[in-house]
């Protein structure tokens, strides 16, 4: 069966905004957080910010403290004016979107014009627009409702951002067919007209809809709407439990969207629950979707990518290729990321939730195979030589102390306490501890050339650098959540794409340059694909954000096994 997401599937700049703020307000703040009403209409994202002790109010008391989030939706500028005079602290989260339809309004009202908002009165972002009608607004949800309406001399007319573009261009037709003097202004979201031009196009070339989000999500339920209308079957969820397989089995093709404030954590789970749902009723695929996501999630499969790195090196440096280094970094990377990720089950519950079941389930196995790669690198670095073992003991230790409270420092956002409480200091770490296992550490018993080393050294942690910086994108959500400072939540989601760019066509100039004069053999100038082909597969995930994460993941660790494939056969 064939899974389609959509490209606009999951948050939209407004939501993803006002998350942003609230948890950046939690993660820096001491005092309690409120919301004004729910922030977003997504169930799960709520009931996250209620565990992080962010709750909403509905009335605002006479006085408060603390920091009150005004939601995405907009609310009347009477209850911003009140909730600052109670005494909170307000950080306005509405939508830049919502904000533009509100000052269109107050401008207008100003001049004594009456406002018709085509949207549903209770929705909360049409109360807020009402707010600033001065008492001259109306909200209408059909073509009947609005001619009921009396002729009005000076009116505007507005849509709710995420209203149905249709419904919306029946209205402005008829405006200007029987009343040309009413002001009419654009005001539906880009990406809500986007979101819906796309779910109409794979309603219709796909056999079944699957639409994600909140039930009382305004965007979404439209979604469904519209998916609906073109005959096919549709299943609106807020969660994958929800799910009636029976219903997809006759299908060939399901697409899947999301609304506007569904996190990219539920769509992702979504996908592969699905996928791993419906692959049962083949046997074949799902013994080697089981072998793929064994592999995946015991990290065996990026050791094997350390251990393949470390063997292209040394073919790059034309120096005797040593399996026994290879091995070495595979122990030593198996150990220190099945470590990491023991302790980063509270964030994978939203960046990798299968991942954070299996290690929930699977703990104590895979501790033992955590202390057994590692001791087993240790043992084998022994045997090379007293130097590799010093190395590699100084790594592990380090790797150990990475989530232990072993300082105490303040900082302008906080305590820090563990090494990786420092701000972007995994994905540097991370490049640097494999450019020392794969290259360094061979290099203590071969001793290569300074400049060779150097250039493999570079060369590895680049591409180690891009591959987690990408994988720091992807988790971007359920690291702020959680409070981690990675790279791309520091530097922002574009900037980090633009450095990995850079940095892989660095990659690539390595390759080149060290292969004409002769620091690498010359067989090395097949290497420049392995960057090259790293690009372009993070440039093609980048507009297709919601490709299913395992199979992002799957396939940049197979590019990386592929350097020892390579190294063996050239």
């Amino acid at each position: 069966m064939k899974i389609v997401v959509a490209k606009t599937a999951g948050f939209c700049m407004g939501v993803r905004r006002a998350v942003d703020l609230v948890l950046d307000a939690s993660n820096l703040s001491k005092g309690p957080i409120y919301t004004y009403g729910p922030l977003i209409h997504n169930p799960q994202v709520l009931l996250m910010l209620e565990e992080k002790k962010i709750f909403k109010i509905d009335k605002i008391p006479e006085k408060g403290t603390g920091i009150v989030l005004v939601r995405a939706h907009g609310v009347p500028p009477e209850d911003e004016k009140a909730l600052k005079t109670a005494g909170f602290t307000v950080i306005n989260a509405t939508c830049p979107r919502v904000v533009r339809v509100q000052v269109i309004i107050d401008r207008y009202a100003q001049k004594g014009y009456s406002t018709i908002i085509i949207g549903d009165e209770k929705h909360p972002e049409v109360v807020g627009l009402l707010g600033y009608a001065k008492g001259k607004g109306h909200a209408i949800t059909s073509m009947e409702m609005f001619c009921t309406l009396p002729k009005f001399e000076k009116v505007v007319v507005v849509a709710q951002t995420t209203q149905d573009t249709a419904f919306y261009n029946k209205i402005k037709l008829w405006c200007k067919a029987n009343a040309p003097h009413y002001k009419i202004f654009d005001t539906i979201c880009g990406s809500t007209e986007k979101r819906q031009a796309e779910i109409r196009r794979l309603a219709k070339a796909n056999d079944a809809v699957i639409v994600v989000g909140g039930k009382q999500s305004g965007n979404t339920k439209r979604l469904a709407q519209i998916a609906s209308q073109t005959g096919k079957p549709v299943t609106h969820i807020e969660d994958v439990s929800q799910i009636d397989y029976g219903k997809l089995s006759s299908a060939g093709s399901v697409a899947i969207t999301a609304g506007a404030s569904t996190p990219n954590w539920i769509i992702n789970d979504a996908y592969s629950k699905i996928e791993t749902n419906l692959q049962h009723q083949h046997r074949a695929s799902t013994f080697l979707l089981f072998i793929r996501d064994f592999f995946l999630k015991t990290n065996i499969m990026v050791a094997m990518g350390a251990g393949s790195l470390t063997y292209a090196c040394s073919m790059l440096q034309g120096v005797a290729q040593d399996y026994h280094y290879s091995l070495i970094a595979a122990l030593y990377v198996l150990s220190m990321q099945i470590i990491n990720n023991l302790f980063s089950i509270k964030s994978d519950k939203y960046n990798h939730p299968q991942r954070a079941h299996f290690y929930q389930k699977n703990r104590f196995y895979l501790r033992a195979l955590a202390i057994f790669s590692g001791a087993a690198g240790l043992y084998l670095s022994f045997t090379a030589g007293a130097l590799s073992f010093f190395v590699l003991l100084i790594m592990s230790l380090l790797g150990l102390s990475y989530n232990l409270k072993i300082m105490s420092l303040q900082s302008e956002k906080g305590q820090i306490s563990r090494i990786k409480d420092i701000p972007g200091s995994k994905t540097i770490l991370i490049t640097i501890a494999w450019g020392i296992v794969t290259c360094l550490l061979p290099a203590m018993k071969h001793q290569s050339g300074f400049m060779s080393v150097t250039m493999a050294c570079l060369f590895v942690m680049a591409l180690v650098f891009a591959r987690t910086a990408f994988f720091d994108i992807l988790a971007i959500q359920g690291d702020r959540i959680t409070g981690k400072e990675t790279l791309p939540i520091l530097l922002g989601e574009k900037r980090s794409f633009t450095i990995i760019q850079y940095v892989l066509l660095s990659a690539m100039g390595i390759i080149i340059l060290s292969s004409f004069t002769g620091i690498f053999v010359q067989k090395a100038l097949f290497f420049v694909s392995i960057p090259l082909i790293l690009l372009l597969l993070i440039l093609f995930f980048k507009n297709n954000s919601l490709i299913s994460g395992v199979h992002r993941e799957f396939v940049i660790e197979c590019l990386f096994l592929a350097t020892g494939v390579m190294a063996a056969v050239i």
